[in-house]
């Protein structure tokens, strides 16, 4: 492959938009529409999962942090090691296809059979029992067994993310991309996310109005059709880009040698080897960081969300409105911001904008809170608008800062990694730090309900302000303890 030495200098504009050599096409193309594909049914599951879990009866956001606290994080280890023990065993791309095959199996299982049979599978007089054994304050840790096939809707979801975008998506990319390369392609990636997350937008808000009130059944199942339709797409590009990118590589590059070279590590020792890595290590604080402070803020937000919109109809209506802010802020930043501060100032400013910008939102939205009455939220005043809308711009930044800046930045970490250190440290990055991250901040709320004796989020919002703080602050001393670490450097071509 021809070095960027080799090949003419880009123009001013097509440097900060499109910085992409011809020649590069054959290989980007196909990775673009991957992300996008990828992106945009993540969008789709995001936002159903939210309205399932937030607005059932007798569920509420209290439940979201017992799930991704326990559910949500016994499975990620539990596949995590499965992962591992495959990954010695299968080709990569043979075990893309069995994993993706697993996740669309089963969207199409709840949206064609499970939720439409919804009421006769759910235990309402066992888990009415149980409720008045525990008490109303403990409702949501029985809403996880109630709506037990939600329970699992929001596990392939969250897994969805961490598998499939995080772990097949990056590690594809991390291997068929060079360090000169990453710093122009993985922006111009991420923007591709970022036109799925706008696409997914208009086709949530529209199925979540086209239909009645006691349709949401009917919602579910187009939603889920879509999520299949591109399930599929991604199948045929992840061919494509093995058949037609990898297999002309493998003759002359070190991707030959990386693809028929099967680690053996067990998954005790790929941790022991983790332990061992400041870089690794460092990320894995980054990840923490990140999941802790934006789901501590994410959760408080949804229960003030339920309170305006307690019907799932207008709830679904509003994530895929979100999501059209999402994906437009960060096509924008990933255009116009992301990229040129990676190549102008580095991978160090780039690394530490998000932990600065999300810290600053965080302060916003928590003000707010703390400024509005408990009275006027219950009464869906103004204020409970306001304090939505703040609660949206939080979350419009932090997504779109993690996908412009984020995501990029932590990715390029990986690749001055040996392959040994890439292939079982990512999988132990992303799937048990993002994962520990998620389930800390769960663990954090859970804990301070218990010990409060509430059952509801918002009556403990002093004290999780103080774990948004260490958070943030935390992250930022990761991301400079891995500056001597990130070789990565701006490319001038």
């Amino acid at each position: 492959m021809a070095t960027s030495v080799e090949r003419p200098k880009f123009s001013k504009w097509r440097q900060r938009l499109f910085p992409v050599h011809g020649t590069e096409m054959s290989k980007f193309i196909p990775l673009l529409l991957l992300k996008f594909a990828f992106s945009l049914i993540y969008t789709v599951l995001h936002a159903t999962k939210d309205t399932l879990i937030v607005t059932s009866k007798g569920s509420g956001a209290e439940t979201i942090p017992i799930l991704k606290g326990w559910f949500v994080l016994f499975f990620a280890f539990l596949f995590m090691l499965i992962y591992s023990k495959l990954s010695n065993h299968l080709l990569k791309s043979r075990l893309f296809y069995v994993t993706i095959s697993f996740f669309l199996f089963f969207f199409f299982l709840y949206g064609f059979l499970l939720y439409p049979n919804r009421e006769a599978l759910t235990p309402h007089g066992m888990a009415d029992s149980l409720v008045e054994l525990v008490g109303k304050e403990r409702s949501h840790w029985v809403a996880v067994f109630r709506y037990w096939m939600d329970s699992l809707f929001f596990l392939m979801a969250e897994m969805w993310g961490s598998v499939l975008i995080l772990l097949s998506f990056w590690g594809l990319a991390n291997r068929i991309t060079h360090a000169t390369e990453a710093s122009r392609f993985y922006t111009l990636f991420s923007a591709g996310g970022h036109v799925g997350v706008i696409m997914a937008g208009p086709m949530i808000w529209y199925f979540a109005k086209a239909f009645g009130v006691d349709q949401f059944e009917q919602t579910v199942q187009y939603l889920m059709g879509i999520v299949l339709a591109f399930g599929l797409l991604s199948i045929f590009l992840y061919w494509w880009i093995d058949r037609q990118v990898i297999a002309q590589q493998e003759s002359s590059s070190r991707i030959a040698q990386e693809a028929k070279c099967k680690t053996s590590l067990s998954l005790l020792e790929s941790l022991k080897h983790l332990i061992k890595s400041p870089s690794l290590g460092s990320i894995a604080l980054m990840v923490i960081g990140y999941g802790l402070s934006v789901n501590i803020i994410e959760v408080i937000w949804k229960a003030t969300l339920k309170l305006k919109y307690p019907d799932p109809r207008d709830y679904e209506a509003f994530m895929g409105l979100l999501s059209i802010g999402i994906g437009s802020l960060s096509l924008l930043l990933a255009l116009f911001v992301g990229g040129n501060i990676m190549r102008k100032w580095g991978w160090y400013i780039a690394a530490q904008a998000t932990p600065v910008v999300l810290g600053f939102v965080s302060l916003l939205f928590l003000g707010v809170y703390f400024l509005t009455d408990s009275s006027e939220l219950l009464m869906g005043s103004a204020a409970l608008g306001f304090l939505v809308l703040c609660g949206a711009i939080h979350n419009i930044s932090c997504k779109a800062m993690k996908y412009c800046l984020f995501d990029p930045t932590k990715e390029m970490a990986f690749i001055p990694l040996d392959e040994e250190t890439k292939v079982k440290g990512k999988a132990a990055v992303d799937l048990v730090a993002s994962r520990f991250g998620k389930s800390g901040s769960s663990w954090i709320q859970v804990v301070c309900m218990e010990l409060a004796g509430v059952g509801s989020v918002l009556a403990v919002v002093p004290h999780l302000s103080i774990f948004v703080l260490l958070a943030v602050t935390g992250w930022i001393i990761a991301v400079f303890y891995l500056r001597p670490h990130a070789t990565l450097v701006p490319e001038n071509t």
